[in-house]
């Protein structure tokens, strides 16, 4: 087990450190046809605010050579929508859910945090952080957010400024730091016009891998490493930089197995190359791990069929 927060008596423990970035998989519902969830760690939903957001207008995606540009806005119902529709299928999921909720104002937070309090389907907040926050709010919003429930609070945190946000989160008492919100970058759409929004891909791995082990060394707090993941051994370089888990984006857009096939490799359920062998002799997506352990829940379920029918 991994402790993926501070620990308290509410920490939080996961069994493999992988989990979804928010805006990746919904909110538990998508993509469920094409991957084991059960595999991952947690699930992170798509972003939630108090009040209803609506979805951006004009162009959302720019392709990039390394990647893609989105704006969506972060369209939602609101949470309170959120939660009576999800709730059902949240208690259903072999994994914790971490609902991340949208910081924008004490009040909403508060509001987000009391009505999270009380679900039993939700493990956990992931509290997003606004690009242009300051140190001051990003204390504020966070201690409101610790204040108001008894669930672990985890903070993403924008690339901007992220160092100094980082050590005042931190102090803030948050439960775990994820470094770091997609960074905000500006490309020219397919009509000429410049349209700014988040980066997404493989190149913004370097950039942030560079700053988790930076604060991984200074920080006494859980930091999870997000940007950029996009293979098994991207996620390992997060990991030994100094993370305690990861998050994974953009990948499972493009790829969903890729995000399965990483939760099976850090949860040690990929079936390693052995020496000498040819390059298409390893990683066929089940491991030698999983299969024991398969084999011996089936001997174990067929040796109590045989013990009840002794006791009949």
């Amino acid at each position: 087990m991994i402790e993926l927060t501070r620990r308290g008596k509410n920490a939080l423990t996961i069994e493999t450190p992988v989990m979804t970035a928010a805006g990746t998989l919904g909110y538990g519902d998508l993509y469920r046809d094409m991957i084991d969830i059960e595999k991952l760690g947690a699930l992170v939903t798509n972003p939630v605010t108090h009040q209803p957001w609506s979805p951006a207008t004009g162009t959302r995606v720019v392709p990039l050579h390394a990647g893609v540009l989105m704006h969506t806005g972060l369209p939602n119902p609101g949470l309170s929508k959120i939660v009576s529709k999800y709730r059902g299928l949240w208690r259903t999921l072999p994994l914790p859910v971490i609902v991340h909720v949208v910081g924008t104002s004490i009040s909403d937070i508060q509001y987000c945090m009391a009505m999270l309090d009380g679900e039993d389907s939700v493990a956990a907040v992931e509290l997003g952080l606004n690009d242009d926050i300051s140190p001051a709010d990003a204390e504020s919003f966070t201690l409101s957010a610790v204040e108001a429930t008894e669930k672990p609070v985890i903070v993403r945190l924008p690339f901007t400024n992220v160092e100094v946000l980082a050590q005042v989160v931190a102090d803030a008492e948050a439960g775990a730091l994820v470094i770091s919100s997609p960074p905000r970058g500006t490309a020219r759409d397919a009509n000429g016009r410049l349209m700014s929004g988040r980066v997404y891909g493989p190149v913004v791995k370097p950039l942030v891998l560079r700053v988790v082990g930076q604060l991984a060394r200074r920080l006494d707090v859980p930091i999870i490493g997000a940007g950029g993941i996009h293979s098994p051994e991207d996620a390992r370089d997060y990991m030994e930089a100094g993370a305690r888990a990861v998050q994974v984006d953009s990948v499972t857009w493009v790829m969903p197995q890729m995000l399965e096939m990483i939760a099976r490799d850090l949860g040690g359920l990929i079936l390693t190359q052995p020496a000498g062998a040819l390059l298409d002799e390893w990683h066929p997506g089940i491991g030698e791990t999983e299969r024991s352990q398969k084999k011996k829940k089936r001997a174990a379920k067929h040796g109590e069929s045989m013990e009840q029918e002794e006791n009949e």
